[in-house]
């Protein structure tokens, strides 16, 4: 069934959800050639979108993309998604303590503003209005911290979990418990505690991090028993986060 004609930035995504959908349920296997042709019609979208779409998922790292050829899934790793995260731990501790020195009574206002928009979308359960108000607070702390040249980097980062993962609110936690990490980090800047903003930022990154880091080693090893995944974690994060 054709989908709904929407803008091109949004077709490229559904592209994209729909790839990355299929490579997570198994419907498209690593190391097998599928037809851009093939998929633009059985999506209902032009071409040009799809290429968009599989060429913003090549960026990420999920396929290989040859326009002769099609495109085929690069199986996820482990130590892809710790690698995000451990670029994210480079950043946005030291932006969110400089924040908690530098910022304006109007940024302050703006991200409280926006922590109690995430609290209102707790309330509805709307899961992405959820998560595009964490986004425009993560973005508010940046601008506060003096670094909106991070911000593009910092985007292209999160826009990569998201596609090389799973929601670690549908499977882990409530929307509730991420907007609760959120709380003491604006507490934090509020109060011009640089330290604590810092150790708070990372508190955050670090749960999310490992999080779909377990859901990940989980998905491609089911036949791990609980303490096996907990030490697989422990090495991989270790490996890509401790500081030398």
């Amino acid at each position: 069934m054709a989908l709904a004609v929407t803008p091109a930035k949004n077709l490229a995504t559904q592209v994209m959800n729909y790839v990355r959908d299929c490579a997570q349920n198994g419907s498209m296997a690593p190391g097998e050639w599928y037809s851009v042709y093939k998929l633009s019609e059985e999506l209902g979208i032009s071409r040009s979108p799809v290429r968009d779409g599989l060429l913003r998922l090549e960026e990420a790292g999920l396929i290989e993309f040859s326009r002769n050829r099609g495109f085929q899934i690069v199986e996820t790793k482990p130590s892809d998604v710790a690698d995000i995260f451990d670029m994210r731990l480079a950043l946005e501790p030291r932006i969110a303590a400089r924040a908690a020195l530098a910022r304006s009574d109007e940024q302050l206002a703006q991200m409280r503003a926006l922590l109690q928009s995430m609290e209102a979308s707790v309330q509805s359960g709307n899961e992405p209005e959820f998560f595009s108000w964490d986004k425009q607070l993560h973005d508010a702390i940046l601008v506060a911290g003096g670094s909106t040249r991070a911000r593009d980097t910092l985007d292209k980062l999160r826009t990569h979990t998201q596609i090389l993962t799973d929601s670690t609110v549908r499977n882990e936690r409530s929307l509730e418990q991420v907007h609760s990490e959120h709380v003491p980090i604006i507490d934090a800047i509020a109060k011009g505690d640089a330290q604590r903003a810092r150790q708070d930022m990372a508190s955050h990154i670090t749960a999310t991090g490992r999080l779909l880091l377990r859901q990940t080693l989980r998905r491609r090893n089911p036949q791990l028993s609980e303490a096996e995944a907990e030490q697989r974690v422990e090495e991989i994060w270790d490996a890509h986060t401790r500081e030398l």
